[in-house]
């Protein structure tokens, strides 16, 4: 019998809130952490990508927090990239709707004028750690009242290199806080994060296998020479699809060669600006483009209704960067598959990178029969609940 938002706490004003928007009962990460952060506890997650971990923070930020002073907000959450500083803030700014809550993106590659104006009306403050810091030796932002930290991602920021920065913000952070913790692995640096800023914290783990059903991973046998055209093949399939390069070099060609041969695509990486990457993010969602192409920088952060494939160009070099990529499919409790186009000499490289994940490596032919999806792929915003539940599985 599945737990209702009522029975975890959450007041009637969310609830009706989530309802609208087709959410109608907690992911597990939600059921199993919100009673004790709702309580007052340091909350420890170890989740997957996808679980649901934005909405449960969030849930207790829009509870907890209340309007601050200027420039000292109550509400603090670190993540890794600005994608995902902008999708959590709109989150979290759905959640405190009808309150007198405000909340601000603070994060690099953009103006520094129009978010320190947000940052100092906001209770709430989601940030990348660099332009926090920034804001902090500004004297734009004081974290001393800071009462409800989260850090998200804990992983990828110290994959990142940002586990230094991120130290020295929660030492400015008030010592009386509660702090929410979330990532895919609780060891090293992580670890040393939850011993040095964590006081007994509540421990849950979210197991990847409730959501391993949902995506199956295909390994076909496909030339280097003939990678476009696979590509192009998959994705006219399917009519919309993720494809992931190691290079940015390599991004952009790939764009440009699917362009020549009629497919409409977006490209993201690092050389491109914020305000170039959130355009290409919003034509990927209208449909206005059906390919996007992107390194590393996509792999998390980023959270698009009804995407059915995920192409491998290029397998990445670290078995992480492979799962993350991965989650950007079968999302929101739909099917989805991830194809990766491996010449003969690569398998030694693959079969070393999948080592140990739950699930069988076998080479074969390209097949579309093997593919369990729906014949007719789902289009964006052609199901509802699919458009409201991606921003809940972040």
């Amino acid at each position: 019998m599945s737990t209702s938002w009522s029975a975890l706490g959450v007041p009637e004003r969310i609830v009706a809130g989530l309802l609208a928007r087709d959410i109608t009962s907690p992911f597990p990460v939600q059921a199993a952490t919100l009673p004790d952060a709702l309580q007052g506890h340091d909350i420890c997650g170890k989740a997957p990508t996808g679980s649901g971990k934005t909405l449960a923070f969030g849930i207790a930020l829009a509870l907890k927090v209340e309007k601050s002073k200027p420039g000292r907000p109550q509400g603090l959450v670190l993540v890794p990239t600005r994608e995902l500083a902008a999708q959590v803030a709109k989150e979290v700014s759905m959640l405190c709707s009808g309150s007198d809550i405000r909340v601000a993106a603070v994060y690099g590659g953009a103006g520094y004028g129009p978010q320190v104006k947000a940052a100092r009306a906001a209770s709430i403050v989601v940030a990348t750690p660099g332009r926090l810091e920034d804001l902090i030796k500004r004297r734009d932002l004081d974290l001393g009242a800071v009462a409800l930290a989260v850090i998200d991602e804990a992983d990828r920021m110290a994959d990142m290199g940002f586990m230094p920065a991120v130290k020295r913000i929660m030492r400015a952070v008030s010592k009386n806080r509660q702090t929410l913790l979330f990532s895919a692995t609780l060891d090293g640096d992580v670890d040393a994060l939850i011993k040095e800023f964590q006081n007994s914290p509540k421990k849950h783990q979210i197991a990847a296998a409730e959501n391993a059903g949902e995506i199956d991973h295909l390994f076909w046998n496909v030339g280097r020479e003939d990678r476009t055209r696979m590509v192009a093949e998959i994705a006219t399939h399917y009519e919309r699809a993720i494809v992931f390069c190691r290079t940015k070099h390599g991004s952009d060609r790939l764009a440009k060669n699917l362009d020549s041969m009629g497919m409409s695509t977006c490209v993201i990486h690092g050389n491109r600006s914020q305000a170039q990457r959130e355009k290409a993010l919003e034509q990927f969602r209208r449909g206005k483009a059906t390919v996007m192409v992107a390194t590393d920088v996509a792999a998390r952060g980023i959270h698009i209704d009804a995407v059915p494939v995920v192409i491998h160009f290029d397998l990445p070099e670290d078995p992480k960067d492979y799962i993350h990529r991965s989650g950007r499919t079968g999302r929101a409790g739909q099917k989805g598959v991830v194809i990766s186009l491996i010449d003969k000499s690569m398998r030694r490289s693959t079969a070393q990178l999948t080592k140990g994940m739950k699930f069988e490596v076998s080479y074969v032919d390209p097949d579309f029969e093997a593919i369990s999806l729906p014949t007719k792929p789902i289009r964006p915003g052609e199901i509802g609940t699919v458009k409201a539940l991606s921003l809940q599985r972040a």
